[in-house]
Parts: structure tokens; sequence; C-alpha cells
């Protein structure tokens, strides 16, 4: 199975996989790139026309400063933090080539519920994902512990906003492996007027 095949839009759609961060390595997308990437992101569904979603771009000259940055925060927040933690802290901000890191920012008060602000957050980051498959690179969206500090929420935006996800893009070193899909029966079905929970 060919992944990520930019044949066509329904086969991108169609065979759509993400990459390990660990696993990707150069060449990385350019500024240019990244920006345009970033500029289909934004072509999101958005209730209201708030734009609640921002992207922070970190550079390659940064990545080993975050990692820093991460390491120290982890420290001051994790009860018994050993050497090996803050090395795995300061390897996830310096994997992969290119690093956007998606915030949700809910525009408040607003008569749009925060829910459906957080929604458009995460459609913002599965298009910024597609961005990077059609442009022929692989990326990856993790969250993990630094998603939900607020220490290093702060690194990057400002109170009332959430990290959605860090979205790491580059080009495979190895092979991409599938993962488990659900059968359509599984997770499709058609609604009738009996339709109800138990079903």
């Amino acid at each position: 199975m060919t992944f990520n095949d930019t044949t066509s839009p329904l086969a991108l759609l169609r065979t759509r996989r993400s990459g390990k961060p660990r696993d990707l390595g150069a060449p990385g997308p350019s500024p240019e790139q990244l920006d345009e990437m970033i500029a289909i992101a934004a072509r999101t569904p958005d209730h209201g026309k708030l734009f609640p979603w921002r992207f922070v771009v970190v550079p390659d000259e940064a990545r080993a400063a975050l990692g820093e940055k991460l390491a120290a925060i982890l420290r001051s927040e994790k009860e018994g933090c050993t050497e090996r933690d803050e090395e795995a802290a300061i390897q996830f901000a310096t994997q992969a080539p290119a690093l956007v890191v998606v915030l949700s920012a809910p525009v408040l008060p607003h008569k749009i519920p925060v829910w459906e602000q957080e929604l458009s957050a995460g459609a913002a980051c599965m298009n910024l994902l597609h961005a990077a498959h059609a442009m022929g690179f692989a990326g990856g969206w993790l969250t993990g512990w630094a998603a939900y500090s607020d220490a290093v929420r702060d690194l990057f935006g400002g109170e009332g906003q959430k990290i959605a996800g860090f979205v790491f893009i580059g080009t495979p070193e190895r092979p991409l492996e599938e993962r488990p899909r659900p059968e359509l029966s599984e997770i499709a079905h058609r609604w009738n007027p009996g339709y109800g929970p138990a079903a």
C-alpha cells in the first residue's frame, strides 16, 4: 500500500498516514512551504469566522532552546523527575525537521460555544497534516504532558488558550506502517426512528 498517495485528492485521503515524529528526518519544509501549509490549515470550518486558533512555528535555531525550557518546566512540575525524563523532553522538542505548535484560542465571551471553537482548532491541526502530506512530507500530531502544562502553554500563547497539538513535519526515514482501522460497521450506522444508545 502506498501511504499519502498524492495522485488525487481522494487517493490522499484514503491513504493518509501520520509519521512518527522520531522517524521524520530531512528534508523538511522550507519556511515558505510552512507558511503555505499554515495558510491551508486555516481554511477550516470556523463557525462565526472567529479564527479561534493560532500557529507558532518553532524555527530550527530555536529548537534546542525549547528543549531546555521543556526540561526545566518538567523538572519543576514532576515530582521525582529524572535525568532521563529531562532528556526525553529535550528529544521531544528537537525531533523532526519542523515543528508547528497549534493553539486553541477561543474568543470569549461569544455566542459561539467554546466546544465548537475547540473543534475548529482540532480541524486546523488535521488540515495542517493534510497540507504537509499533500506537499510530499509526513506529519505527526502529538500532545503529551507538555500540551497540558500552563507553563509550556505560556511559551507560545496566553491565558485562555490551550495547546491543541505539536505538529512535527519531515520526511519518513523508514517506511510508514498501517495502524489498526475500525470496520465501517463498527463506527457507522444508518439512523432509524428506533435507533438509540443501545443500538
